[in-house]
């Protein structure tokens, strides 16, 4: 792994970001450039990658550090990448160890910005990345919140464990083209809720680590990528736009007004079927003859039925989910593919929750099921791995009608 860093105040964050590598076991080798050592000195990189730190060309000569660097890195990536260093990357100037190493590296390149607003939305800029982005270079959307003083808008620097889950995604998968570069993906993460009064609510087990792990192996190939998101607690994915909901209601009126301009919409969430016809004004209490109140129930909207019978263009794909138990009716499997058919989605990613194991896990088995083609069973592993099988096969879809 090879990290730069340049001088922004961002820069201290990737402290934690190194720590975040070198403690999963990769090999860490930090290149500041001279402006961000005025923010964390050397002897911080080096006591946590264990590697000694330069930000000169002229350091090591010897060795000529600035092409084997580059040669050797599987990944490299720049967090923070100001504004000042993707002018340069983009014009392919080498006037420090980093900008030269940028143009010897061979590996994948992730470029994580961080910087006032008005510069990001500046037309240099967009245009700077913009020209990476056309040279394979992936640079992630910066987050929204509080900047540098008092200001707040785009600009912030994504948290480290949403780059390092970023940069993860990418290293699983192996190097590839951006594929689905172009492409508008969006995605349903969590599980809603449906009060019944101000405390209490109808939910489920769901805790989006899937839909969120589906959102970093998009951006990671490429894609512009919205996460209608209901109720997660997990850092937000690296390079998406977030929609927060709470309700069944308020997903199902996000997820249709973001997927008209979407090529794929994938529905990972776990809505709730129904919901209290009536939500108390106040906390529902125990009743002193000791009868439980009666609850009455509605059915909420099917999304995933809406979505496919509100289908933009024929070329738009849409992924359900099944999470299933086999019963007395049928096999997980025999359920999934009755979902599939009642649904009429391209794609089914089907999950035995039978034994408790998928909600909340790191690693999670499925097979992905559509009508018109052979099952793919996806073996135990990461929820990265997973999302990848999947985008495998929307992209196969593309180039394989």
């Amino acid at each position: 792994m090879l990290i730069g860093v340049s001088g922004g105040i961002a820069a201290y964050k990737a402290c934690e970001l190194v720590r975040l590598f070198t403690e999963s076991g990769h090999e860490v080798t930090v290149v500041p450039t001279e402006n961000a050592l005025r923010f964390v000195g050397a002897a911080t990189w080096e006591a946590l990658s264990g590697r000694p730190v330069s930000a000169h060309v002229f350091d090591g000569v010897d060795e000529v550090r600035h092409v084997r660097l580059g040669r050797e890195a599987d990944l490299v990536v720049v967090a923070p990448a100001t504004a000042n260093l993707l002018s340069k990357a983009a014009h392919g100037a080498a006037d420090d160890l980093l900008t030269a190493t940028l143009l010897t590296a061979t590996c994948p390149v992730v470029f994580a910005p961080a910087m006032h607003s008005e510069m990001w939305l500046h037309a240099a800029t967009r245009a700077n990345v913009s020209t990476l982005r056309d040279r394979g270079a992936l640079v992630i959307e910066p987050a929204t919140g509080r900047l540098t003083g008092s200001d707040t808008g785009p600009g912030r620097l994504p948290e480290p464990a949403a780059i390092f889950a970023f940069a993860r995604a990418i290293l699983e998968r192996g190097p590839g083209r951006a594929d689905l570069a172009g492409r508008r993906v969006v995605i349903s993460a969590g599980g809603t809720r449906e009060y019944l009064d101000p405390v209490r609510f109808l939910g489920n087990r769901s805790s989006g680590k899937q839909g969120y792990a589906l959102a970093v192996t998009a951006a990671a190939r490429g894609a512009d990528v919205t996460v209608v998101s209901a109720n997660v607690e997990l850092p937000d994915p690296a390079g998406a736009t977030m929609v927060r909901v709470v309700s069944t209601k308020e997903m199902y009126d996000a997820l249709l007004d973001a997927c008209a301009a979407a090529d794929v919409v994938v529905m990972a969430a776990a809505p709730a079927d129904f919901r209290p016809s009536a939500v108390a004004e106040h906390k529902i209490k125990k009743r002193s003859d000791g009868v439980a109140p009666s609850i009455e129930l509605v059915e909420n909207p099917d999304i995933l039925a809406a979505l496919v019978s509100r289908r933009t263009r024929p070329e738009q794909l849409l992924v359900g989910f099944a999470a299933e138990t086999g019963d007395d009716r049928g096999s997980v499997l025999d359920h999934a593919r009755a979902k599939l058919e009642r649904k009429g989605c391209d794609l089914l990613v089907a999950n035995d929750v039978g034994a408790g194991g998928v909600f909340g896990a790191d690693e999670t088995a499925a097979v992905i099921l559509s009508a018109d083609r052979p099952d793919i069973v996806v073996s135990a592993g990461s929820k990265l791995a997973l999302g990848n099988a999947i985008w495998d096969q929307v992209t196969e879809r593309w180039t394989v009608p």
